[in-house]
């Protein structure tokens, strides 16, 4: 029997875990994936909103404001890279300069501190290279950038550490509750008993809330494609470049990231499909060409991949959270698209008191709120890698040789709890594949590593679990162990 039940280990349902990790319970995870973060919460702008756009007195508006004020300690607690750049909202138009002062009076409503509106001389002075048509911009100091893979993976370390037990390969069939109050919840191969669950499944969280509920939510979800560009191109924007936002969202925005690449994008297609995260040749041109809008002769010839992500719309276009009316110990934490990622340390924490309140949980003294990101031998000294190198000769030899990634940092990512258990679980801990040449050269090596330390055959190796095998056999006679 479980105390509490988390369905879902992307970004909100891992801070959620941490946080309840501070109590007393028994706690557990539940993750159709072979890893956290194999959702949204890998494929998003990786940026941390200021909360101006939200409307004043939504949760959006207050989970995203106070998320954003979390961030700073959540991430020096955690190791996680975080870097508070500032945003611009971008105004192309005489008739949007009234849409921008009505940004800026909701961002004080919502309590955004500093935001500023920036005449196209200011905006030059600290964006050269904003496009020509740019007229005026909101600055929202308080934005910044993050690494969306480091702080899910930090939290559900974080509350691997104070106790709480993740299940990954786990897909979630039914719910119901019993005449005791007691919940049932029935993967492909088992049935877990809990006194309450918490709903973070993304875009399937309307499914899960609907199979407990007379009230139906309905999720729809929205693709987003986003383009890349390699570390050449690092300082040609250094703030968030957002354009004026309108009903599918704030349109395309180009940004650094913490690693040093710049993101663009993303689009806006509402899908039926739920698997749906191709990309298409016309979604990554329009993302090249709306983006020009904002930053001109951005170098997009500096590409190294595009990706695409699905956000979780819910019709009612606000987060759904706390206990469902009717259904008892159920707790919702459903539609949460941007600014979700913000919001993330403010969600796991409410959850967490309204769960440890309804179930008279008791603050644990031992609570360890700390927790070191992977070594990264490029950031010692001469003196101190090769000390590190005397100790441990596997941080001697570089496997990814685009992002520097030793054999030393892979081992640690693998034995690490929850660890990686597939090339894109090694590439999201210590970014091994990441570089310009996306994985090209090192997934061999890689994936030698982890079979050797899994124990398992290369056939085994998947890129991203499930039945992305990337050996589908062999062509000559050999011991595959």
């Amino acid at each position: 029997m479980y105390d509490v039940i988390i369905i879902g280990a992307g970004v909100i349902g891992c801070a959620a875990a941490r946080e309840l990790s501070r109590y007393r319970a028994n706690i557990l995870v539940l993750e159709r994936e072979e890893d956290v973060c194999a959702g949204t919460s890998k494929a998003n702008s990786a940026i941390v909103h200021s909360g101006y756009d939200a409307k004043n007195g939504t949760l959006k508006a207050k989970f995203n404001v106070k998320g954003n004020e979390m961030m700073d300690r959540i991430c020096e607690e955690l190791d996680v890279p975080f870097k508070r750049i500032g945003s611009l909202t971008v105004c192309t138009d005489e008739k949007q300069i009234d849409d921008l002062k009505k940004l800026y009076d909701r961002g004080v409503q919502n309590g955004v501190k500093g935001l500023k509106i920036l005449s196209r001389e200011e905006v030059l002075e600290i964006e050269p290279h904003i496009g020509d048509e740019v007229i005026a911009a909101l600055l929202a100091p308080t934005a910044g950038i993050i690494c969306p893979f480091k702080l899910t993976i930090a939290f559900a370390e974080n509350a691997c550490r104070n106790g709480a037990a993740f299940a990954f390969d786990t897909e979630v069939k039914n719910i119901y509750q019993d005449g005791d109050g007691i919940w049932h919840i029935v993967s492909q191969d088992r049935e877990y008993l809990t006194r309450t669950v918490v709903n973070a499944a993304g875009v399937y969280a309307d499914v899960f809330h609907n199979m407990v509920s007379e009230k139906k939510l309905s999720i729809t979800p929205r693709r987003g494609d986003y383009i890349l560009l390699d570390r050449t191109a690092e300082g040609y924007v250094r703030h968030t470049v957002f354009q004026m936002p309108t009903q599918l969202g704030k349109g395309i925005l180009v940004t650094p990231t913490v690693h040093g690449n710049t993101i663009v994008g993303p689009t806006a297609f509402d899908i039926e499909d739920k698997e749906s995260t191709a990309t298409t040749a016309d979604a990554i041109e329009e993302v090249i060409q709306k983006s020009a809008l904002s930053i001109k002769d951005l170098p997009v010839r500096q590409v190294i991949t595009s990706f695409a992500g699905l956000r979780a719309r819910e019709n009612g276009k606000d987060f759904i959270l706390g206990e469902c009316e009717d259904a008892e110990g159920f707790f919702d934490c459903a539609g949460i698209q941007s600014p979700g990622l913000s919001s993330a340390p403010a969600i796991g924490e409410y959850t967490a008191k309204l769960i440890a309140e309804k179930l008279s949980l008791k603050e644990k003294a031992d609570f360890d709120p700390y927790r070191k990101d992977f070594l990264n031998p490029s950031k010692l000294s001469l003196e101190e890698r090769n000390e590190l190198i005397k100790k441990d000769p596997a941080y001697g030899v570089i496997v990814c040789r685009c992002e520097s990634v030793s054999e030393g940092e892979i081992i640690d990512a693998i034995r690490r709890t929850p660890g990686a258990r597939s090339l894109d679980g090694v590439k999201r801990r210590v970014r091994a594949g990441m570089g310009r040449c996306q994985a090209g050269f090192c997934s061999p090596k890689v994936m030698e590593i982890l079979r050797r330390e899994l124990g398992c055959s290369l056939e085994e190796i998947t890129k991203s679990g499930r039945d992305s095998y990337i050996v589908r056999g062999r062509t000559k006679d050999g011991d595959s162990k």
